[in-house]
């Protein structure tokens, strides 16, 4: 079963990548957010687009911390099919600011 994310920030995008929504996604970040990938930083946009929206990417919640700013996710793609995945968000001004995922 797949929970809502509790923060809104984190709950915006989350809902963006299911709805597969590449301009919902990024209005929930800052300008200058990062994202890194197993503790590699990646260029945002590229890793977005070859991860999430060009691969039907697909973002169900299992768990998440009281805050909503750490969460464990079942992750699904057309590229690596289903993966059991951790995000961590760091929140600036009530947007996203820093992206860190990976396997879990």
């Amino acid at each position: 079963m797949s929970e809502a994310p509790v923060h809104p920030a984190v709950r915006e995008l989350v809902e963006a990548i299911n709805a597969g929504d590449r301009p919902r996604f990024l209005s929930a970040l800052t300008p200058d957010a990062t994202l890194s990938d197993d503790g590699t930083q990646q260029d945002l946009e590229e890793w977005i687009d070859r991860e999430i929206f060009t691969v039907n990417g697909h973002l169900d919640v299992a768990e998440q911390d009281a805050d909503g700013l750490s969460l464990i996710a079942r992750y699904r793609n057309d590229t690596w099919g289903e993966m059991r995945t951790r995000w961590r968000f760091t929140i600036v001004d009530g947007k996203i600011g820093e992206i860190a995922t990976g396997q879990a």
